[in-house]
């Protein structure tokens, strides 16, 4: 039998008793996502317009798995509440957006948690990292779920974005921009059809915009995973194969 990537398989079920209290787990297969699309997607705020201007929003947009896309865009125009609706963290929107054809809306939890494991990767803006952690603890909280980097890859990560002697440094005594790699490096200890970054390199130079886009392009590469990045300005210097006004 063939399944749809996001469909859930049953494999097996386990049954404990803890305390009178009967657990039930299921182990959860995928496959691929291959295209993620929007048809005819405004967010709440924008509700009532007829033309945005934008590329996105009302249109008929396809990102295609292996693929390098850029979403320019002012302030204010939703790119980071695209990047919530694609990451399922907010759904305060109309129209359809779709993982192979199927609503994301129409998701179930175990269906998101697989999704955010093994098939998105995603860099939000305000990078979500614990600043009581270290930013190697910060990485490896996610490395622990996926195992996909092993301890000493991930040191010879952040030692190329010239943050390894910040290993055991309390996030919080970071710079932005020490975050901001941080945050990178852990965004790429994955598994994952598509990289999906929001402004990943507001806060760096030149220099290191150039390493992260480098670094990002090998994991893509390495994974066959497309690549969505959003700029207000500063954008990450890989090549892309489609920009789209916000």
């Amino acid at each position: 039998m063939v399944y749809d990537w996001w469909e859930i398989v049953i494999f097996a079920r386990y049954f404990t008793r803890a305390s009178g209290v009967i657990i039930e787990r299921e182990k959860i297969y995928f496959f691929e996502m291959n295209i993620i699309s929007l048809h005819n997607t405004l967010p709440a705020v924008f509700a009532g317009r007829s033309d945005t201007g934008s590329e996105i929003w009302l249109r008929d947009v396809s990102f295609e798995r292996g693929k390098h896309y850029l979403i320019s865009a002012e302030s204010g125009t939703g790119k980071s509440s695209l990047c919530s609706y694609i990451y399922g963290y907010r759904t305060d929107y109309s129209g359809t957006i779709a993982f192979d054809g199927n609503d994301i809306k129409s998701m179930s939890i175990a269906q998101w948690c697989e999704v955010r494991t093994h098939h998105i990767a995603y860099l939000a803006q305000e990078m979500r990292l614990f600043p009581e952690l270290t930013a190697l603890e910060n990485i490896e909280l996610k490395n622990s779920i996926t195992h996909h980097k092993t301890r000493q890859q991930i040191v010879a990560m952040m030692e190329r974005l010239g943050i390894g002697e910040k290993v055991d440094s309390p996030v919080a005594k970071l710079s932005i921009g020490q975050q901001q790699r941080v945050a990178i490096v852990r965004t790429l200890c994955q598994p994952c059809d598509f990289i999906l970054l929001d402004e990943p390199v507001s806060h760096l130079d030149d220099a290191n915009n150039a390493i992260v886009a480098q670094m990002v392009s090998e994991e893509a590469s390495r994974q066959g995973a497309g690549i969505i990045s959003t700029s207000v300005g500063n954008n990450v210097k890989i090549n892309v194969i489609k920009e789209f006004k916000l």
